[in-house]
């Protein structure tokens, strides 16, 4: 080096040598060589490339415009060296290959063959880099006092950058089209519209286009209409073709798939990522760097602007910087924007793609391989983990962004101070290894506070699901202490998180004023006088390092948890899938890690075409994550062979294994050993009915094609075509979640229907006949399993119903997960595993004779159902679930005055003085620095002085300490009352709420909005706060140096004002739109997260893929639309920031004047002016910014707020209970009438009845009678309309509802288990010992499977999993009669156990229950026949009632059909 140059660094940084041949003739040559290069490699390229641009009539005026430009610039400077005396030989090498440099793109431009090469990508990436070699030139240009060459410079660079935009909007805007369609998020700037034919172009158009891309005018029509009314989703900007969810779903899967062939067990995501959109985000950095080195060129102009007015020169030297201020902030406006959108741009096709495959997993991967997950878990990496894995796009960029800036800002506090500013350097450095740390912590903390979300997520889906079971139980404030620990342990790191957030605060915002104040008095004592233009352009440079510097913490920390998120998340997508080859042979061999060995090859056995379903020698298990091997196994060594074409019955005990064969055909069990195909199309009935929420016609057709006639007898054969006349809006009735607002009996009817209508090769069903009582049971054999719809198909199906089982072709019996024998149903009866007496006197009734005795109505009358009163009764369709509610105008100041509550008013009032006073200390520290430019000249000290400074630091670091930790602290209050308040608020909502709100929507609450307001609200509060007290410190300082601000001040804030309130308007209603369109997202995932068995077994996994395409397409646009309205402000706001520096500074020449009728004093003030209007510029966008993004995190305060006012039930009584109440159990009702909404009819029609103490009684009746609503207004589940229920003479409605409920034992339709030891699932409030425990027990024949699982304190999975449904039901029974009260409701407790068990646990009930008073719901007629009473139902009325022995002899008696139709 030092032969070209004799020094690289002179006492103003680089040496002019070294920049002129480095940088200036290093990179114009790079430019000319790489020109040369491109050529020589595409010279026999084809002159007519397809994809070559072709330039409009603008695109090349403005061109030549740019070249010509770059030309006589260059000549005129060469021009100027022959002029100069003696020019040194760097100018002429520097300004020759400048001039070559320009020349050499001239001559390629004017060929149309060779103009490609100036759009090719290695050369668009060499023009971005380009202008930035020329920054160390531009610097050393400004520092001299040469206004003319510091205007002829800054002109060559500006040519640079313009034409640097210009190749690269062309490279983009010719894109062949194929190219371009899904690649136009990639490209930095602007986009194109695709519509537009790719050989016509329209110059006016195009520019317009443009140039609406560049301002954000396509927002106008959206923000227009904003202002006048509520928007819809079809008022919202238009989503581009780039950013639909299916595009980016593929993009992204593609890399996944590449990244798991390499890598099959360490895919990462953050390899995916970086493949999918690593390139497209590389280059939006070579735009931040453009960007970055703009920002700094405001210090620069205003270092010569003040040493201006501080020696003078002529007043056009003045004028040209303040008009070069403005126009640097005008272009770094519309920089900084561009590079905004297009990264938001990037996040949001990343979001689609991150959430999109959360779903698709779920949908393709085994209910045992998703074990190691529990479904909270899996909601909280759609919920939460999915965004902070997409805002590391941000952090990742601003990891070397913000290093360069403050590095930059360094180097240029070095030219003002020398090595004074190595003493605040110090500083900075030595908390370093303190900010380490914290960081280390705080990613620590993150991670347990994950774990502890995802428990607490976990347990309230729970609640949210089994909330009609916990009340009947009077359990809600067990599991909200539940749920309370968990939330405490999270608060407990979050609050970890947060004062460690507090301390980085502390430090970062403390250290631009410590900067200052070591900097100033070192460069003091080290003997330099302080003046103006020194010590305001420090300032100004310590002000452009205040963002980097406090934002650099919260980088890190969203780097931290996007990279423990995105590790969470690595985890759960390298689950194995479920083969999902839809050929003629499905396979389920899945293969996991641990002792699960690969899939054993085919074999002639295995082969048989004869077969549907082929077992061979299997071993299976529940959790993909067992290491023991086949000791665990649920399935042991099956080996069976299930023909095609017959009828199987699959037989056993409860916990026998029947669910599990079926789940293993579909392949959701982890196989240890052996194989097992199938053969052909399934269709698949699970034990507990998968409803979605929809229509009835929805439900069943499942995105099959609707075919009328095979769709009136599949309602016909599942007994739904009465039913279905009955519903308002017929077929097309809305369905709430989960099927609420339908009977036990008409979900399984539905999910049936469901299956029969696929016309698949092979039916799984489990259990379908239980949920229904018997006559429906019997017609449902005889009309849709025995009858044409599939009698040719092969049928599993598990049961203990023995019509079934005598109709079977095949009966396998199984014990403890072996196949015991397996024969015909006559070979049966002789087996030693015929337990039944009764059988042999079996016969299937006659299609006429249950046609008389079951109330189905006939073909023809179906018909007439279906014409009349389903189709022409849709127009009448009613939601059972409410829409999502959606608030109009602004957020009203109540939600503030809440959130203040929560937070607690005192901490509230002591953040905004702390802050306020944080703010006036210092601007005091700069006023004081102004008062010691302006009396250098004086007697005072500099200890004097410095003193001072030190005075102000230390009260302002005080302060800022003060304020970090109370907003931490009012933060976490807030979050901790908010959560208490919702969740007890949610509990105590009468159960018509969850019946109406899919619990997708309430956890959305829980989980999503929570967050906002746990971590979000509080972050952004804190900065809205510290921006509006640094823009009213900012304007006061200004009006005090500057008296003419004040006239820019009233038009500027009328401007502002028309500005916020036009952009805020829209911005509330995308925030709610943005809300109430992402609900559907996680109900529906959700809902998948349920029947993912039942979608992958019908194949269904594109069709639920389609659905949440269509729902992310609604959130994307409403997202996108939300950054157009913001980024339209922000480049709005920065342009008027402009216009406010170019004013003082104008003010600032005119008022130097000496003629001037006003001056501005001292220069001391002036160059505070200037020095506190830069940051105007950041700070004025930064502060409405903050406030609208305040706004719309309050919409999660406001959303949590509507469910704080939600009815809650009556749970004070007027009627104090007397101990041990009931001491009889006499139920009486009088005249009950309930209804579950007022449109629908009643469910009860003044019914009648008197319970005596002692008695046992059932109810019976068809599917949706009425039976459960008896038990339902027994416990106030739901408030009567009229009548009374009297226990024990005291009406109930007077009683305290807990205490009611704590009366009673009850055992629900759906048994409930919930994740603990099976003591606690027993016995939760712990008042029994474990004797009479296992008394029970015993008596319920669970104690045997209990000892072996491990007794009491056996852990208890999410929703006991791991019992089957019988077993489960069977231990809710223990539960019930450990309890001892005494009355106790069955609601069809032994449906889903054996006939065999079930007859001893009817035994076991009456011996146990002889002093209690027991009313049963029942389908088995068997089960009531011994019993004191029975109530018989029919469309909510009761027809009957008596002894069921004397009924059964009345012939005439509805009863009698029952039992008839009855064989248990």
């Amino acid at each position: 080096m030092g032969s070209i140059c004799s020094k690289v660094l002179d006492g103003n940084g680089f040496s002019s040598c070294f920049e002129d041949m480095i940088f200036g003739f290093g990179g114009n040559m790079v430019t000319v060589g790489l020109l040369i290069v491109l050529w020589v490699t595409q010279r026999n390229a084809s002159r007519s490339t397809v994809g070559s641009p072709r330039l409009g009539l603008l695109e090349k005026v403005l061109l030549n415009i740019l070249l010509a430009l770059g030309t006589i610039l260059s000549f005129y400077e060469m021009l100027a060296l022959v002029g100069k005396s003696m020019p040194e030989y760097h100018e002429w090498f520097y300004r020759s290959s400048q001039l070559a440099s320009w020349m050499s793109i001239m001559l390629v431009s004017k060929f149309s063959c060779w103009f490609p090469l100036l759009c090719n990508p290695f050369f668009c990436c060499w023009w971005i880099v380009k202008p930035i070699t020329g920054i160390p030139r531009l610097y050393t240009t400004f520092s001299s006092l040469k206004t003319i060459t510091c205007f002829k410079e800054s002109s060559s660079v500006t040519v640079e950058i313009l034409f640097t935009l210009f190749i690269n909007i062309t490279r983009i805007a010719k894109a062949p089209t194929e190219e371009s369609k899904y690649d136009l998020l990639e490209d930095p700037l602007l986009s194109y519209d695709t519509k537009e034919e790719h050989h016509v172009f329209d110059p006016v158009t195009r520019a317009a286009q443009y140039w609406h891309m560049l301002t954000f005018q396509f927002v106008n029509p959206m923000m227009s209409l904003g202002v006048t009314k509520q928007l819809d989703l079809e008022d919202l900007v238009s989503l581009p073709l780039d950013l639909m969810p299916s595009p980016c779903h593929d993009t992204f899967l593609r890399c996944w798939v590449a990244e798991e062939h390499k890598n099959q067990s360490k895919s990462l995501l953050f390899r995916v990522i970086c493949k999918a959109y690593g390139w497209p985000y590389f280059r939006l950095g070579l735009l931040k760097v453009l960007n970055d080195s703009l920002s700094f060129l405001s210090p620069l102009l205003l270092n010569r602007l003040i040493k201006f007015l501080q020696q003078g020169s002529g007043n056009i030297d003045g004028y040209t910087l303040a008009i070069l201020m403005g126009l640097v902030s005008t272009i770094k406006s519309f920089l900084d924007t561009q590079y905004t959108f297009h990264l938001s741009k990037l996040k949001l096709k990343l979001r689609s793609s991150i959430m999109t495959i959360i779903y698709r997993k779920c949908l393709y991967t085994s209910l045992a391989a998703r074990s190691k997950f529990s479904n909270g878990e899996v909601q909280t990496f759609m919920s939460v983990d999915a965004d902070r894995t997409i805002n590391m796009c941000n952090s990742f960029h601003d990891m070397w962004s913000l290093p360069l800036q403050i590095g930059v800002a360094l180097y240029l506090l070095y030219t003002q101070v020398n090595y004074a500013f190595l003493s605040g350097f110090a500083l900075t450095v030595l908390l370093i290894p303190v900010n380490k740390w914290i960081s280390t912590k705080i990613a620590s903390a993150t991670q347990e506070m994950m774990k502890h979300k995802d428990e607490r997520v976990r347990s309230v889906g729970e609640l949210l699901t089994y909330i009609r079971t916990l009340k009947m139980y009077n359990w809600e404030n067990m599991f909200i202490d539940r749920i309370m620990e968990r939330r405490t342990k999270e608060v407990k790191q979050l609050s970890t998180r947060k004062y460690l957030d507090a301390w980085c605060v502390f430090f970062w915002a403390t250290t631009p004023t410590l900067f200052s104040l070591f900097t100033f008095g070192v460069f003091t004592l080290m003997g330099h006088p302080l003046d103006a233009a020194t010590v305001f352009t420090c300032v100004a440079l310590f002000n452009t390092l205040i963002s980097p510097l406090n934002s650099f913490p919260w980088v890190i920390n969203g780097l931290i948890d996007a990279i423990v998120s995105a590790g969470r998340l690595s985890k759960f997508l390298t689950c194995p899938e479920i083969d999902s080859d839809s050929g003629h042979i499905f396979e389920t061999n899945l293969q996991t890690s641990g002792s699960l060995q690969p899939p054993c090859e085919d074999n002639a056995d295995t082969d048989d075409s004869s077969a549907a379903v082929v077992f061979h020698d299997l071993f299976s298990v529940w959790s993909s994550g067992i290491e023991d091997g086949e000791q665990n196994a649920v399935l042991n060594g099956i080996t069976l062979h299930l023909p095609k074409g017959l009828f199987i019955a699959i037989v056993g005990e409860v916990g026998s294994g029947k669910s599990s064969l079926l789940n293993s055909i579909l392949g959701e069990m982890c196989r240890i050993h052996g194989s097992v195909h199938s053969h052909g199309s399934i269709a698949y009935v699970p034990q507990v009915p998968w409803i979605l929420s929809g229509s009835v016609r929805d439900n069943i057709l499942f995105g099959e094609a609707f075919d009328a006639r095979r769709y009136r007898e599949v309602l016909h054969s599942c007994g739904l075509d009465v039913d279905i006349s009955r519903m308002v809006g017929g077929d097309l009735a809305y369905i709430g979640e989960k099927g609420v607002n339908l009977s036990g009996g008409q979900r399984a009817r539905i999910a049936l229907a469901r299956a029969v209508y696929h016309e698949s090769d092979v039916y799984l069903l489990d259990d379908v006949l239980s949920a229904v009582d018997s006559q429906v049971a019997c017609w449902i054999l005889e009309k849709t399993m025995l009858s044409f719809l599939m009698n040719q198909k092969t049928r599993a199906l598990c049961t203990h119903n023995l019509q079934a089982i005598s109709a079977a072709d095949i009966v396998v019996v199984l014990d403890k997960g072996h196949v015991k024998w397996a024969g015909s149903s006559a070979d049966f009866l002789l087996s030693p595993y015929s337990t039944i007496s009764t059988i042999r006197d079996l016969k299937l009734a006659s299609p006429q004779k249950l046609g008389k005795e079951i109330s189905i109505s006939d073909p023809a009358e179906s018909d007439v159902l279906w014409e009349d009163d389903i189709l022409s009764t849709a127009v009448e369709e009613e939601d059972a679930s409410v829409l999502e509610l959606r608030k109009e105008g602004r957020v009203e100041l109540s939600v503030y005055k809440s959130y203040a509550r929560f937070s607690g008013w005192h901490i509230a009032i002591v953040t905004c003085v702390s802050a306020a006073f944080m703010q006036a200390s210092r601007n005091g520290n700069d006023l004081w620095l102004s008062h010691w430019v302006d009396a250098a000249g004086e007697t005072e000290s500099i200890t004097f002085y410095l003193v001072g400074l030190c005075i102000f630091g230390i009260v302002n670091s005080l302060l800022t300490l003060v304020r970090a930790f109370s907003f931490a602290y009012g933060g976490l209050h807030a979050a901790v009352q908010v959560h208490t308040e919702l969740l007890s608020k949610i509990v105590d909502a009468p159960v018509h709420f969850f019946d109406q709100n899919p619990s997708g929507r309430i956890l959305n609450r829980l989980s999503s909005d929570l967050y906002m307001i746990d971590d979000s609200l509080p972050f952004i509060l804190n900065i809205l706060l510290a921006n509006f007290f640094s823009l009213l410190g900012i304007v006061v300082v200004l009006s005090y140096a500057q008296i003419l601000f004040l006239l820019l001040l009233l038009p500027l804030w009328y401007l502002f004002s028309k500005l916020q309130y036009y952009y805020r308007s829209t911005s509330r209603e995308l925030r709610r739109l943005d809300s109430v369109s992402r609900s559907p997202i996680y109900s529906s995932f959700t809902e998948t997260l349920d029947g993912s068995s039942t979608i992958r077994a019908f194949k269904a996994e594109e069709l639920f893929m389609g659905r949440l395409i269509e729902h992310m397409t609604r959130y994307q646009r409403t997202s996108y639309s939300e950054i157009s309205a913001s980024l339209w402000l922000s480049l709005r706001l920065q342009l008027l920031a402009a216009v406010v520096i170019s004013f003082i500074a104008v003010m600032a020449i005119i008022g130097r004047q000496s003629d001037f009728i006003l001056t501005f004093g001292t220069p001391g003030l002036v160059g505070l002016a200037l020095s506190y209007a830069a940051p105007v510029v950041s700070l004025l966008s930064s502060f409405l910014t903050s406030f609208t993004e305040t706004e719309k995190e309050m919409v999660s305060v406001e959303r949590v707020l509507q469910y704080m006012d939600i009815p809650q039930e009556e749970h004070a009584g007027s009627q104090t209970l007397p101990p041990g109440w009931p001491l009889e159990g006499r139920i009486e009702f009088d005249h009950v009438t309930l209804r579950y909404m007022p449109s629908l009819p009643p469910a009860l029609n003044e019914v009648s009845f008197n319970i005596e103490p002692g008695m046992q009684v059932g109810i019976v009746g068809r599917t949706g009678a009425g039976k459960s609503s008896v038990i339902n207004a027994l416990f106030r589940l739901t408030p009567i309309c009229n009548g009374w229920i009297l226990v024990d003479g005291l009406d109930v409605a007077n009683v305290a509802v807990g205490d009611l409920r704590r009366a009673f034992a009850v055992v629900p339709q759906s048994p409930f288990l919930f994740e603990g030891s099976l003591r606690d699932n027993l016995d939760p409030c712990g008042k029994s010992d474990d004797c009479k425990i296992w008394e029970i027990l015993e008596k319920c024949h669970l104690k045997t499977l209990l000892e072996s699982a491990g007794g009491l304190d056996t852990h208890v999975k999410e929703n006991g999993i791991t019992f089957s449904v019988g077993q489960r039901q069977l231990i809710c029974l223990a539960r019930a009669l450990i309890k001892s009260s005494k009355i106790l409701c069955l609601d069809e407790c032994t449906a889903s156990v054996d006939t065999k068990t079930a007859s001893i646990l009817q035994k076991t009930i009456s011996s146990v229950c002889k002093s209690m008073t027991v009313l049963t719901i029942a389908h088995r007629i068997s089960v009531v026949l011994n019993m004191d009473n029975v109530l018989v139902l029919e469309h909510g009325i009761l027809v009957e009632q008596g002894n069921p022995q004397d009924l059964v002899k009345d012939p005439n008696s509805m009863f009698a059909s029952f039992a008839r139709a009855s064989t248990m």
